[in-house]
Formats: C-alpha cells, structure tokens, sequence
C-alpha cells in the first residue's frame, strides 16, 4: 500500500531537525506524527524540554516550534504494509536541499532509530556540514530499551538547542 508522509512541521529558526523513517499507521490514522500512544517520542521531548507531557498535539507542535526543533521523515511516500520500517519498499526521500535552505540554522540532523538513518544516507546528500546523530527509535516496536535508557541517548540534542 502507498504512503505520504506529513509536512515537515518547523520554524525557519530550527536548529535541530529529528527525522523519522515514515509515519506508523496509527499516526497516518491520526494524521499526527508519532501518534501512538506508547510511541515515546512526545513525551522524551516534553522530559528533554523539562515541560509538562501534553495529549494536545497543538501544544505538542508548539513544544517544537518554540524550542527550534524540526520533526519531518526521511521518506515522502513508499509502500508498506502495516507500520515497520523493514517492510518499507520503493521508498522516495523529501526534499532535504529545499529544505535546508529553508532552515539555514539547523546543526543537528537526529534520526529517530537506524531505519530512518539508513534511508537518509541512501538517498540524500547535502551540500554542506552538519552534525549526525542515531538515536535508538521511539516506536513501541523498539521494546528493547527502557525510556530511561531512551531518554539518556535522546538528551544529547539539548547541546544543540538555541537557549530560550
């Protein structure tokens, strides 16, 4: 089955941009990035950020937007059964020299998990010098680590944040 991926949500003043591999399908069924509830990523950001975890994804947007962090996916569309990255076929990137652009202060490229790494150094190249992060994925799937575990990796990305 084809999938589309969500527009980036971001600010032109983003320092930090997290991708994904490709919504699950209970985020496309919601139409909201990482929709799963036991999904982890709000609520390590709500923790990174030291906010309050909110169920609003208004007011998890705005977490982003006003804290300069970018959230888009590696992948414009692919086809895919169900919601794991390794059933991904005939994957096609979003458009990163565009965006980039678009978002001159960006330092931080994470990736949320190895699937949407690989796909990024698959498919893209950019032109010039950004710092890389892995990051262990924040999908129910990756049940192998704890969210402490999570948290601890995921917190590197404060270096990279613009003091508020």
């Amino acid at each position: 089955m084809k999938i589309e991926s969500f527009p980036a949500l971001s600010n032109p003043k983003a320092t930090v941009l997290l991708l994904g591999t490709m919504p699950g399908a209970m985020s496309l069924a919601l139409k909201e990035y990482y929709g799963h509830p036991r999904n982890h990523f709000w609520k390590l950001l709500a923790t990174i950020l030291e906010k309050t975890p909110s169920d609003s994804y208004a007011i998890k947007k705005e977490l982003l937007l006003e804290n300069q962090i970018a959230v888009w996916d590696v992948l414009q569309h692919c086809e895919r059964q169900g919601s794991l990255d390794s059933a991904i076929i005939n994957e096609v990137p979003n458009d990163f020299t565009t965006f980039l652009k678009q978002h001159p202060n960006i330092k931080l490229i994470a990736f949320n998990g190895q699937k949407a790494a690989l796909f990024f150094k698959k498919h893209v190249k950019v032109q010039q010098s950004y710092e890389f992060l892995t990051l262990s994925s924040t999908s129910p799937a990756n049940a192998s680590k704890s969210f402490e575990q999570k948290l601890k990796e995921w917190k590197k990305i404060r270096n990279y944040l613009n003091a508020s």
